[in-house]
């Protein structure tokens, strides 16, 4: 079974493109820009009409498979011998999701999308939109104190139980804090201390090489 996915560098999609290397299933790259707004373009949009990364081809499958959660809890459990979800604990496996769902809901969705995309919650009244950056950078810095304060407990990994798909996406986000000014590596010792475990990982290395990016 070959996989596709849909990814553009340094989105979210790189979670699953660390994801995919983790499991070392065979796949392939389509890169949608998101920079050079190629998912908004109508090639993508006719198969995708959310418009969004990542999605993934599965080939039993006619329908791609979006959203970042569901992916990679997906692949996930293609591999379980990976053993990057916890499904031998209900618990467990429910704080992976719990994680998942608050940094993709909130974190990305409700944050960053203010910040980098305000037209999502305000597309008439442009006057709103340096209102709901200013929210949006809020609500990340608050969810980021949050990241930070757990971490800090003396973990390795987001869950106690190991390495799971969670910890590609808080690379992502790490990344992205770098990227609107948040000095990572200075205000969030613990977060970095995890980004640097995770950075150590071939799998890591490798997407990181091939997206052409640095965290920094």
């Amino acid at each position: 079974m070959t996989y596709r996915l849909y990814y553009s560098p340094g989105a979210c999609s790189l979670a699953v493109h660390v994801v995919l290397e983790e499991i070392g299933t065979p796949y392939t790259l389509q890169e949608v820009s998101v920079a050079r707004a190629e998912t908004q373009q109508s090639a993508y949009l006719a198969l995708n009409p959310k418009g969004r990364v990542p999605a993934l081809a599965i080939p039993s499958e006619t329908k791609l498979l979006t959203e970042l959660p569901a992916i990679l809890v997906y692949l996930a459990r293609q591999r379980p011998e990976a053993n990057l979800l916890p499904i031998a604990s209900a618990v467990e496996e429910a704080r992976a999701h719990e994680w998942l769902e608050w940094l993709s809901g909130w974190v990305h969705g409700v944050g960053y999308g203010g910040i980098w995309r305000p037209e999502r919650f305000c597309a008439q009244d442009t006057s709103a939109h340096e209102a709901i950056r200013a929210n949006g950078r809020r609500v990340v810095q608050e969810a980021y104190a949050t990241i930070e304060r757990t971490l800090g407990d003396g973990r390795e990994w987001a869950l106690p139980s190991g390495y799971t798909i969670v910890d590609p996406f808080l690379l992502v986000l790490y990344r992205w804090g770098n990227r609107i000014g948040l000095g990572m590596r200075v205000n969030y010792a613990a977060w970095t201390a995890l980004a640097e475990r995770t950075l150590e990982r071939p799998a890591v290395q490798r997407v990181l090489a091939r997206e052409g990016i640095s965290i920094e």
